[in-house]
């Protein structure tokens, strides 16, 4: 299964907040991308039956191997273009929010040449 820009969005999001917390629900997600329960819920249980994302008996999400592994790479792209956007003199919100548009988009080959240009430099 191939995930959409949207999906991604959401384990990326499942990862930041289990960094916070062990214990995070859909109305958590919900709250933190402000999206509507409803929309939650039917991506919640989309990427579940995608095997992205398990659901135990109390509502807790927790990212399977396949949903942490999409998951590190999109936040680490969101970090380091972030980062990079920032020390070009972008300011800070431009940066986050451009960030958030290009780390779905790259490729690997052109990130990975803009994480060497980041250590060369």
């Amino acid at each position: 299964m191939v995930l959409q820009e949207s999906g991604e969005m959401y384990l990326e999001t499942i990862l930041v907040l289990s960094q916070k917390s062990k214990f995070v629900r859909a109305i958590d997600v919900g709250e933190e991308m402000g999206f509507s329960r409803p929309s939650v819920s039917r991506a919640v249980h989309l990427l579940a039956e995608g095997g992205f994302l398990s659901i135990d008996e109390l509502g807790g999400l927790k990212l399977t191997d396949a949903g942490l592994e999409i998951a590190e790479k999109i936040y680490e792209r969101h970090t380091v273009i972030s980062e990079w956007l920032i020390s070009l003199g972008v300011n800070e919100k431009t940066a986050v929010d451009d960030a958030c548009k290009m780390e779905h988009d790259i490729s690997d080959e052109s990130f990975a040449a803009i994480k060497r240009h980041i250590a060369a430099s």
